[in-house]
């Protein structure tokens, strides 16, 4: 079955069969047991485990799981629906675990198309493939993409790092790039609960070369979070899990329920 991904040491496309991907080069990547394959060169690893580790990974599965953001995924789905053209080819960057990936899959896959995601993690990339079998996904950078020019109609980025330049190489004139980033006011009571003086995300509607705005769409939901275990699942899949004064951490820790508002937009914008 001839594949998405190219292969990451030759750029020529790669072809999947059981147990494995290859290319017409003879480079070989076997595929895990899970329904993964690795197509992150050694020489690319900034560390010997990238990514989100096992941890953040279970946490911002068993968060997700709950529905709390199935607002922003709801309205994702609805915009695949609104500018996909039919058999669209999607790739979702950043992956994580597949909870966004899935349901943009199911869309895709009702147009006739294909989906494909990477992440550096390695344990979402196996979360991911388990959740959709049917798809492909591997452990790779979103700054070296291992896809060949012009090869997918729409690119997802839901609070990933953003690479515009490979982003635009590996879309279709006339694709289409969703960006998904947080609102100013995006999980506020968190903050100010870890934080003596939080601020407000900026605003922003940055150009990037190559690329027109077609809209920006708000997304925003309010939810209580009804125990610690969710309350610490939030927290750990944020960046403020790395930089939090301890007085924040502890005051977070000691309650028992979080009433909190989620604030997304999403940048929609075409080759």
């Amino acid at each position: 079955m001839e594949s998405l991904f190219c292969c990451p040491i030759c750029g020529e496309g790669l072809r999947r069969e059981p147990g494995r991907y290859f290319c017409p080069q003879g480079h070989s990547f076997d595929l895990a047991k899970e329904g993964y394959v690795n197509l992150l060169p050694a020489n690319r690893q900034h560390s010997k485990a990238p990514g989100d580790d096992k941890e953040m990974a279970a946490a911002r599965t068993r968060f997700l799981d709950g529905g709390w953001y199935t607002p922003l995924r709801d309205t994702l789905c609805g915009l695949i629906e609104k500018y996909a053209p039919n058999c669209p080819a999607l790739l979702d960057v950043g992956c994580g675990e597949g909870w966004y990936t899935a349901a943009l899959a199911e869309t895709v896959s009702a147009r006739g198309g294909r989906t494909a995601g990477v992440d550096l993690s390695k344990p979402g990339v196996k979360k991911a493939a388990r959740r959709r079998p049917s798809g492909e996904f591997a452990v790779a950078s979103v700054y070296h993409l291992p896809l060949q020019e012009a090869s997918v109609d729409i690119l997802t980025d839901c609070f990933s790092p953003l690479a515009a330049e490979e982003f635009y190489r590996v879309l279709k004139p006339g694709g289409i790039f969703l960006y998904v980033v947080p609102g100013p006011r995006h999980l506020w009571e968190l903050k100010g609960i870890l934080y003596d003086t939080p601020y407000e995300n900026e605003e922003k509607r940055d150009a990037y070369p190559g690329f027109r705005y077609k809209e920006v769409v708000p997304v925003e939901s309010r939810f209580t979070l009804p125990a610690p275990q969710a309350i610490h699942d939030l927290f750990h899949m944020t960046p403020y899990f790395w930089k939090t004064p301890k007085e924040g951490a502890e005051r977070l820790e000691s309650l028992e329920s979080l009433t909190v508002t989620a604030q997304f937009r999403i940048h929609i914008m075409e080759k």
